[in-house]
C-alpha cells in the first residue's frame, strides 16, 4: 500500500467527520479519514438518519439562505414559523433538565445556523422536511416544534454528496480501516495505528479528529454503562459505532463526560433485525404516537404519549419501552387519525395487525393481556375531553381527565374502526457520554483538564451536550458544528 501522508487524520466517515475533514482542509492542511465500515457501509450512523437538522432562525429570509431553490409556490403555501436562539436554547435546557454544558451548548446553539450556511456553501443541499415536520392546515403547510429543514436525500444523501465533495476536493478517505489506538508520546498526539485486513501500520499526523460515534453497537458497554437490559435493545444505526474512538482516548488520559448513563432511544419495529438495515434506513421508527395510544403486554398504558411534541419525548421514550414487560409495546390507532401517520408506516417490513372491532384487535395483539387492554381501552374513551379541539401542530390541550397515566394533548376517543396496531421496542441511536472537549476549539482535554495536544473530537463521542433526553434535529447539527469546530483547530494548528 502506497504510504499514506496527512497533516490531519479524521478518524470517521460519518456527518461530523466529513465536516472536520472539509474544515481541516480549508486551513490548507491534507487530510485522510480513516472509514472502519466497507466503502458499501459507510458513513456511521448519518447515513441512517431522516436527515432533520434543527438550527436558529428568526423567519423566512433566513430560510431561504439555506434552502435558496425554494419556490415560489412553497414560499406562498408554507408557514415555516420562526425559531430564534432564545427558543433553542430553552429547548436545550428543558429538554437535558437543565443538564447540558452552558458553553458547548452555546457554542451549538449560536453557530447553528451560520454552520449550515458554511456547509450550503461548500455544495450540501437542505429541503423542507413536509413529510415529517408539517400538516397541511387550510391549505397551507405549517412546520411545529422548532424543525423545518433536512438534507436532501436524507441520511443516504448526506454521506454520498460529503463523499463526493471530500474526494473532488483531494481529502483521501481509506475504507475498511479501522483504526485502533493513538500513537502518544506521553504529551503529544503523533499519529494513529490502523487494521486492515491482516496489515497493522503506523500513520503520523500533525493532527488527529476522533469522530467514530459512540458506543451504542457495543453490548457489553450498553450493560456496563447503561444498565442491566440495554443488551436487549435493537441497534438504529451503524454496526460499526462499538465505542472505538472513545476507548483510545481514554487510555492516554483523556477526560469522559457528559450522560454515560444516557443515550438516545425511540420506539422500534419489534422485529427489525439487530443492527440498521440500510435498504430500510429509519423506518422502522414509529413516531405517529402522540395520535394513539401505546400498551404493553398487561394490555395498560405506561407513558403520556401526548406531554409534548414527539421531537421532545421520541428519544427518551425507546428506554420507557425496553422496561415494560418482555420490552415491547403496541401502538393503537383508528380511522379518524390514520391520515397523520408517517411515511413509516406503511413500509413493507412492519409490524402489524388490524381489526374490525377493538375485540377483533385485541385476540391479534400478540403477548398483551385481552382483558386487561378491553378494560384499558374503555377507561381510556371515557376520560378523553371531547370538548376540546384537537389540533396536531400545536399542544392543544385534548386530554384525558381522571386517568393514572394521562394524555396531556392530542387525546382522541378510539373508536372509529377498523382499528390499527403497530408493535415497537426499543431501538437505541447513540450513547450520550463521551469525551471532553474545548468547546471553542474541540481539542480534546484530560483528567486534568488540561488540552490535549493534537487530539480533537467531535460527533456523538463528545460528551455533556445531551443529558436524558434530545430535541430532535440536533445530532446532525451538534456533528456539523463542532466537526467544523475541532477541523479548524487542527487544521490551524497542523498548518502553523
Amino acid at each position: 500500500m502506497a504510504k499514506i501522508d496527512a497533516d490531519v487524520v479524521v478518524i470517521g466517515g460519518g456527518n461530523a467527520a466529513f465536516c472536520a475533514a472539509f474544515a481541516a482542509q480549508e486551513r490548507g492542511a491534507s487530510v485522510c479519514m480513516f472509514e472502519r465500515a466497507p466503502e458499501d457501509e459507510c458513513g456511521g450512523n448519518s447515513r441512517f438518519t431522516a436527515g432533520a437538522v434543527r438550527f436558529a432562525y428568526n423567519g423566512v429570509d433566513d430560510v431561504r439562505e439555506i434552502m435558496p431553490d425554494l419556490s415560489s409556490e412553497e414560499l406562498a403555501n408554507t408557514d415555516f414559523n420562526t425559531y430564534p436562539e432564545d427558543e433553542f436554547f430553552d429547548d436545550m435546557f428543558r429538554i437535558t433538565k437543565f443538564r447540558t454544558d452552558p458553553d458547548l451548548c452555546e457554542r451549538l446553539v449560536r453557530n447553528s445556523f451560520e454552520t449550515l450556511k458554511w456547509l450550503r456553501g461548500r455544495g450540501i443541499r437542505f429541503v423542507p422536511s413536509y413529510g415529517r415536520q408539517a400538516f397541511k392546515i387550510n391549505d397551507q403547510f405549517r412546520f411545529w416544534g422548532g424543525l423545518c429543514t433536512e438534507y436532501w436525500g436524507g441520511g443516504p444523501g448526506i454521506i454520498e454528496e460529503e463523499t463526493r465533495i471530500a474526494k473532488q476536493s483531494g481529502i483521501r478517505i481509506e475504507y475498511g480501516a479501522r483504526v485502533v489506538s493513538l500513537i502518544y508520546d506521553g504529551h503529544t498526539v503523533t499519529g494513529v495505528r490502523v487494521k486492515r485486513g491482516n496489515e497493522v501500520f503506523e500513520v503520523a499526523a500533525k493532527s488527529v479528529v476522533i469522530a467514530a460515534g459512540g458506543f451504542e453497537a457495543n453490548h457489553e458497554m450498553r450493560t456496563r454503562y447503561l444498565g442491566p437490559g440495554w443488551d436487549l435493545a435493537k441497534v438504529r444505526g451503524s454496526r460499526f459505532n462499538t465505542g472505538d474512538g472513545i476507548r483510545m482516548a481514554l487510555d492516554i488520559g483523556a477526560a469522559p463526560y457528559g450522560n454515560w448513563s444516557g443515550c438516545h432511544a425511540v420506539g422500534w419495529d419489534r422485529n427489525a433485525p439487530e443492527f440498521g438495515d440500510l435498504a430500510v434506513g429509519d423506518n422502522f421508527q414509529k413516531h405517529s404516537y402522540p395520535f394513539g395510544i401505546m400498551v404493553n403486554a398487561t394490555g395498560k398504558r405506561f407513558v403520556d404519549e401526548g406531554a409534548d411534541f414527539r421531537n421532545y419525548t421520541y428519544a427518551k421514550y425507546g428506554h420507557v419501552i425496553l422496561n415494560q414487560p418482555d420490552q415491547f409495546a403496541w401502538q393503537i390507532f383508528d380511522q379518524k387519525v390514520l391520515k397523520l401517520l408517517r411515511d413509516e408506516y406503511r413500509i413493507r417490513e412492519v409490524t402489524k395487525v388490524t381489526g374490525n372491532t377493538l375485540e377483533e384487535l385485541a385476540d391479534k395483539l400478540e403477548g398483551v393481556d385481552t382483558q386487561g387492554f378491553l378494560a384499558e381501552m374503555k377507561a381510556y374513551n371515557d376520560a378523553v375531553r371531547t370538548d376540546v379541539a384537537f389540533d396536531p401542530t400545536a399542544l392543544d390541550g385534548r386530554c384525558t381527565e381522571g386517568l393514572e397515566v394521562p394524555k396531556s394533548n392530542w387525546a382522541n376517543t378510539i373508536d372509529e374502526g377498523p382499528f390499527e396496531a403497530y408493535q415497537v421496542t426499543c431501538g437505541i441511536t447513540f450513547t450520550f457520554g463521551g469525551l471532553r472537549i474545548q468547546p471553542e476549539t474541540g481539542q480534546v482535554v484530560d483528567v486534568d483538564l488540561a488540552p490535549i495536544p493534537g487530539l480533537y473530537a467531535a460527533g456523538e463521542l463528545v460528551g455533556g451536550i445531551f443529558y436524558f433526553n434530545y430535541p430532535g434535529g440536533t445530532g446532525l447539527t451538534s456533528g456539523a458544528v463542532f466537526g467544523r469546530t475541532a477541523g479548524d483547530a487542527a487544521g490551524n494548528s497542523a498548518s502553523s
